[in-house]
């Protein structure tokens, strides 16, 4: 992975103590694996903790090339369907907590989409949104920069919640359910 997409903390989904169920080892020799979302990226990760380290779901780790505490290194990416139970559950959560963590960079998008074709907007992209919401966006940020979820709310009336459709958007990109990706590295 290079530098510049690599994660460097995550948010843990779930820890599986004893590895997979279906990996066909006995229990004695299955090694400990959590599964985590990347905060910058939104990368979903396989981690293997350090031994006897315990992991709850949405604890953060750091994961980047300095001293890890509880993570020995990672495996690597994982796609949606491996994802476990746990880790599907989580997920939402997990994502909304990066959402409100980097609320400004997401206000960016707001801020900056741009048309990708003479028919197709990116602000088209996000579920919910169409040309009427579409033009309202455009028409208020010529105004002034949006400054927040709530600002985009007050000033665009009828815009679905901001936040949960970048969450549900970011979710179905994760799922490998969009053409074009937005918030997700492929």
């Amino acid at each position: 992975m290079e530098r510049s997409n690599a994660e460097e903390n995550a948010i843990i989904l779930d820890y599986l103590k004893n590895g997979y169920a279906m990996s066909g080892n006995s229990s004695f020799s299955k090694a400990a694996v959590a599964q985590a979302i990347g905060t910058e990226h939104l990368t979903i990760l396989e981690l293997v903790p350090k031994k006897d380290v315990f992991l709850q779901p949405m604890q953060e780790v750091y994961i980047g090339e300095g001293k890890r505490e509880e993570i020995h290194h990672t495996k690597g990416r994982i796609p949606y369907e491996k994802l476990s139970s746990t880790a599907r559950s989580e997920l939402e959560h997990a994502i909304s907590k990066v959402v409100s963590k980097k609320e400004a960079q997401f206000i960016e998008f707001f801020n900056k989409a741009q048309p990708l074709s003479l028919r197709m907007h990116q602000l088209e992209l996000l579920p919910g949104l169409g040309k009427k919401h579409m033009n309202m966006v455009l028409a208020a940020r010529t105004e002034k920069p949006f400054e927040s979820f709530e600002d985009l709310k007050n000033r665009v009336k009828l815009l679905p919640d901001p936040k949960s459709i970048i969450i549900k958007r970011i979710i179905s990109e994760i799922q490998g359910k969009e053409k074009y990706r937005i918030f997700t590295k492929p």
